[in-house]
């Protein structure tokens, strides 16, 4: 039988047709096939344990483990990193060949596969996020329609507070057309802060019984929302060689165009974990704020503050705090202050 020939498979995921590319020891081509999405598991189960690749999106790392319980060696590439190896004409035939070749590669980065219960945890934090988004928009639209009639607020937190108390007292004297829109976007804007409440006592309770995030805590401008997603995200710290890889891999490191021995580094690279890289410039946006009230206690930061814009600094705080992260998780400890 010729699947017992192959030693790496290509799979280009989908949600319905899925495309193998399967090659045996010298590189030929053993398998070239379509599959339906109720086929691939019974087809996986025809070939010979051996490795296989596929590109780091949404449903990947559901396979990786339904394909890794038959017990073959699944890896997840960036697809970034595989579209160099796709030959002119992109088609699905051609991706899965780019991904068996990729997938090969002795220099190839790979995406740690998510457990289940990791993949739970994130959920918590993607539903946060789109919570939150969803409440700024009902902010904006019941500033807006109030600046319609002549009530302007200031933004912010208490600027909000303001806006609802106006509402409530000139409700009366808005025009009753009005009146349901409002009540809805009150009403609705109760419900989602109500949901984000809520997440955020799951999450605090998990980071609390976490001992990795436990020890993330410790970490100025690390709270429990970076610390659970930074845990979350990361199984094994040891699955990145350095600090510097693992910052990378949030995308807080500066993009090069060196070339003759010039190093030339520009902005960070933003390719990285967006969540995670968000929280953690939010976090260190709030250590600059309490640097500048407390120069003594923060000399470094002070420092830059001198030579560079605020912005800056906290992009730096974030990629330093990021390093400092990887280190305790690596080799599970607290935080230590280098002026303790």
């Amino acid at each position: 039988m010729a699947y017992e020939k192959v030693t790496v498979v290509g799979l280009d995921l989908a949600k319905n047709l899925f495309q193998l590319h399967a090659i045996d020891d010298a590189g030929n081509v053993v398998v070239r096939k379509q599959l339906r999405r109720t086929q691939l598991l019974k087809f996986f189960e025809q070939l010979p344990r051996c490795l296989v690749g596929m590109e780091a999106c949404s449903t990947s790392h559901y396979w990786a483990r339904e394909i890794g319980q038959l017990g073959f060696k699944v890896k997840l590439m960036p697809p970034a990193y595989v579209k160099p190896y796709v030959k002119r004409s992109k088609n699905d035939a051609a991706d899965a060949e780019a991904i068996c070749e990729a997938v090969t590669r002795p220099t190839m980065r790979f995406v740690p596969v998510k457990s289940c219960k990791r993949q739970a945890l994130l959920m918590q934090h993607k539903t946060r996020d789109l919570l939150v988004r969803q409440r700024t928009a009902l902010i904006n639209a019941i500033r807006g329609h109030l600046a319609e009639f002549g009530i302007v607020t200031s933004q912010g937190r208490f600027g909000l507070k303001a806006a609802l108390e106006a509402l409530n007292t000139a409700e009366e004297h808005l025009p009753e057309p009005s009146w349901q829109p409002f009540m809805h976007l009150r009403t609705q804007l109760e419900e989602i802060s109500n949901k984000i409440t809520e997440l955020d006592r799951l999450i605090l309770k998990w980071c609390r019984n976490e001992a990795a995030a436990r020890r993330l805590m410790t970490i100025p401008g690390i709270g429990f929302l970076t610390a659970a997603a930074i845990a979350a995200s990361v199984g094994d710290a040891s699955e990145f060689k350095s600090a510097r890889q693992f910052a990378a891999w949030i995308g807080l490191t500066p993009r090069q165009n060196s070339s003759g021995g010039k190093e030339r580094l520009g902005r960070i690279s933003k390719q990285g974990d967006r969540t995670i890289r968000r929280l953690l410039v939010v976090g260190a946006t709030a250590v600059v704020r309490r640097a500048r009230l407390d120069a003594g206690s923060f000399p470094w930061i002070s420092q830059l503050l001198e030579r560079k814009p605020a912005r800056i600094v906290s992009v730096a705080i974030a990629n330093k705090t990021a390093r400092i992260a990887w280190a305790i998780l690596r080799r599970g400890e607290i935080y230590r202050s280098a002026n303790a």
